[in-house]
């Protein structure tokens, strides 16, 4: 199966939370103010946030007025290219500059950290790239195990210490291993915190510290991992996740399963901050770089 059937099949959900409602709407109707207003609800209730829906709706509300909206097709159109102009130019990982390249991943408990750590690493090594995996994660002794577990799928090293350690000491030895070896890619795991704890967010800081002294301009992606199926929570995890430490991309896992894929819309509008990966699935390959336009034509098709 190719990876645009298989995210248009990822977002039947959304789609049915989304699309179809929007469509159920504006069929055979004349867009008026009050079928503007209805499309306004949709869009809110369906994850898409305030910011996102109030620029969508203005912009159709003008066009509307202008007469360039005729029929429901071209409002779905004027509908899509809007959402893609939303989400801007795609923003994938490139790895580049200094040897090694450190990406910091951050984000919550239980929302695919490891997974998506393991399938990145498998993914830089299908490209050639040597990859050390730091086992940051150092308050679970499962953590450690999982990511090692991961190093060998994806044939990658692994640097760990005892649970319970300094993670800063952790992410300090593998950047300057790295460094000695000429590793091009270091991927550092955390512990899953609440974004609500401020001593856990302290820590990130230090970890954060720790790397930039090895490695000044390190970590070069500060990637945070939220999953999909949280919806607006998603949207507050990554506004304080970023005035911590400052996140440059985000990992959206769990689009396969949830109704919710509107959040996208939400998290760029609302933080400007770009989704750079998307998982929608179990499987090895099933981690890609997120693609506007591939995104909202698979949600309408």
């Amino acid at each position: 199966m190719g990876f645009f059937t298989k995210l248009k099949e990822g977002l039947t959900k959304t789609r049915k939370n989304l699309v179809e409602r929007v469509e159920s709407i504006i069929t055979g109707r004349k867009i008026d103010e009050k079928t503007l207003e209805e499309l306004e609800e949709i869009l809110i209730t369906s994850d898409v946030g305030t910011k996102a829906t109030s620029e969508i709706i203005s912009v159709l509300r003008e066009k509307a007025k202008n007469g360039a909206i005729y029929n429901t097709e071209s409002l779905k159109d004027l509908l899509k290219t809007k959402m893609v102009t939303i989400l801007g130019h795609p923003q994938p990982i490139v790895v580049n500059g200094n040897k090694p390249f450190v990406i910091l991943t951050v984000g919550v408990n239980g929302v695919g950290k490891t997974t998506t750590i393991g399938k990145l690493a498998n993914r830089f090594r299908s490209q050639g790239l040597s990859v050390i995996l730091a086992a940051g994660d150092t308050f679970r002794a499962a953590g450690i195990e999982q990511l090692e577990i991961w190093a060998k799928r994806a044939d990658s090293q692994l640097l760990k210490h005892e649970k319970g350690s300094d993670p800063a000491a952790v992410a300090f030895d593998a950047v300057a291993a790295a460094k000695s070896k000429g590793i091009d890619v270091v991927i550092i795991d955390t512990a899953g915190r609440l974004h609500t704890k401020s001593n856990l967010m302290e820590e990130l800081k230090k970890v954060r510290r720790t790397i930039e002294k090895v490695m000044p301009d390190a970590p070069q992606e500060t990637l945070l991992v939220v999953d999909a199926t949280t919806g607006q929570n998603a949207v507050r995890q990554a506004e304080l996740f970023n005035e911590t430490i400052g996140v440059t991309g985000i990992a959206l896992t769990k689009l396969d399963g949830t109704a919710k894929g509107g959040i996208v819309f939400a998290i760029k509008k609302g933080l400007d901050i770009p989704v750079k990966l998307i998982g929608v699935g179990e499987g090895i390959d099933d981690l890609r770089d997120f693609d506007p336009n591939e995104f909202v034509e698979a949600l309408f098709s």
